[in-house]
């Protein structure tokens, strides 16, 4: 009788549903899953772990898979491999020991660059032109053990974090799909990581999407599409209210650094260049396009603030 691995999943988000179904496509055996219940105060617009690990017929867990009884649980079980596909929670060495043929962790960059969290829109953020997806053992210190596999995917400029999101999604399939057969035989490569050559980046807040007009145009703009629809919005005040930026332009030109200088179309002066307003929303109303807004809210002359403040 063949030789069969037995696996434990810790998966939450499209990565982990995706990365899950391709185990699974390639006849892997799932002998448990851990995820993670749906926030109600967060947009959920991504596949369920859970759901698929359910029409599979698979145990699953939403409790932290770091618990004792968790622990326990895996100490049964017994697993060859361990595998965490965007698992929100930092998994404990006393968890990562238990699977005698290694843990490994899918990461959506280039590592060791945006080691930490939502490595996708901190590289949109910080206007590279290019990520992707890390296959590589998991260690006591985050994003840090062994590579496996990698793949490259562009960042254009027009691209916000949601499309780059996909092309991650794709290539972290495609790793996963060539380094499991590799992982089987023990033919898989260990690469070790360099993180002198890497950086980390921590979480981020809703309200890490305020806006400083004094930036240039093209940072504030890669902040805008780096945060935009469905993750929380980058934000500035007019008047005093809350008003989210979901998309724009960086252009050339000068104004004073958050001026509206111009209302068809919206520009708005930056600390270098100007800024090209194309839909927007105040705080708990409906977004509109640039000239609907405008219509409705003339702000030629005024300024959108950093600070919350009345004019």
């Amino acid at each position: 009788m063949p030789y069969i691995a037995k696996i434990v999943v810790c998966a939450y988000h499209t990565v982990g549903y995706r990365c899950l179904q391709e185990l699974l496509a390639q006849g892997a055996q799932i002998s448990a899953v851990f995820t993670h219940e749906d926030s109600p105060s967060e947009a959920i617009w991504f596949e369920s772990v859970r759901e698929l690990a359910l029409s599979n017929q698979i145990p699953y867990y939403t409790t932290d898979v770091n618990l004792p009884e968790n622990v326990e649980l895996l100490r049964t079980i017994a697993p060859d491999f361990l595998f965490s596909f965007y698992y929100r929670s930092m998994i404990k060495k006393e968890v990562l020991d238990i699977s005698c043929r290694g843990s490994l962790n899918l990461h959506g960059s280039l590592l060791p660059k945006y080691r930490g969290r939502v490595p996708v829109n901190w590289a949109v953020i910080q206007g590279e032109s290019e990520t992707g997806a890390t296959l590589h053992y998991m260690v006591e210190k985050p994003d840090a053990g062994d590579i496996v596999d990698q793949e490259r995917v562009s960042i254009e400029f027009t691209e916000t974090s949601l499309d780059i999101f996909r092309k991650v999604a794709d290539a972290a399939v495609r790793v996963l799909a060539r380094s499991w057969p590799q992982l089987l035989a023990g033919t898989a490569r260990r690469l070790p990581m360099d993180l002198a050559a890497g950086s980390y980046y921590g979480g981020r807040k809703p309200a890490d999407g305020l806006i400083d007009w004094r930036k240039s145009s093209t940072e504030i703009y890669n902040l805008i599409r780096g945060v935009t629809h469905p993750y929380p919005g980058a934000f500035t005040y007019l008047a005093g209210k809350k008003v989210y930026i979901w998309g724009a332009t960086p252009r050339s030109g000068k104004g004073r650094a958050g001026e509206v200088l111009s209302e068809k179309p919206l520009l708005v002066g930056t600390g270098s260049g100007t800024l090209e307003v194309l839909s927007l929303q105040f705080e708990r109303e409906k977004e509109l396009n640039a000239l609907i807004f405008i219509k409705e809210n003339p702000v030629l002359g005024k300024s959108f603030s950093s600070f919350q403040k009345s004019e």
